[in-house]
């Protein structure tokens, strides 16, 4: 496969389905827990639910036929830097798609977005088990920030 072969676009209704199986895969590769079932159904509110969608969402398709990764973002404030920047919440590539430029593809539309935006800054994180990202996110000249992520349920 070439990445002549395959376009990154935004994300259409029809796509959810296709993102939230990704996204399933996504979270088994960084043995996490499963998505909810109705992640189509919540990913349709959040992209296409009103005239201002907080979350964007660009796919990678190959052959104008299938859905091979995703890249989803949303901007965000920082507080250190006073300033908003886009967070890249995913990134991911089925297996036997990583490594052939598709990865820099979703990049630039992550940071087109930003561009798109006026934000000058895009942020995400990656398991630090995850030595392939890692050393993709540094050819790209991004910088690693060392901390935890941590979750608190609210009720």
């Amino acid at each position: 496969m070439s990445s002549s072969a395959v376009r990154v676009r935004h994300a259409r209704i029809t796509d959810l389905p296709h993102v939230a199986q990704l996204a399933a895969e996504h979270a088994r590769y960084e043995r996490a827990a499963p998505p909810p079932s109705d992640l189509a159904l919540r990913l349709k509110s959040l992209l296409f639910g009103s005239t201002a969608p907080r979350l964007r969402c660009f796919v990678a398709e190959l052959d104008d036929a299938e859905i091979i990764g995703y890249a989803s973002c949303a901007p965000e404030i920082s507080t250190w830097g006073g300033t908003e920047y886009l967070h890249m919440d995913c990134l991911f590539l089925r297996d036997g798609h990583r490594g052939l430029g598709v990865g820099p593809m979703l990049m630039e539309a992550v940071r087109s977005e930003a561009r798109f935006l006026g934000l000058g800054l895009v942020q995400w994180q990656t398991p630090a088990w995850n030595t392939d990202a890692i050393r993709f996110y540094e050819r790209l000249g991004a910088e690693a920030k060392e901390k935890l992520r941590f979750s608190l349920p609210v009720d």
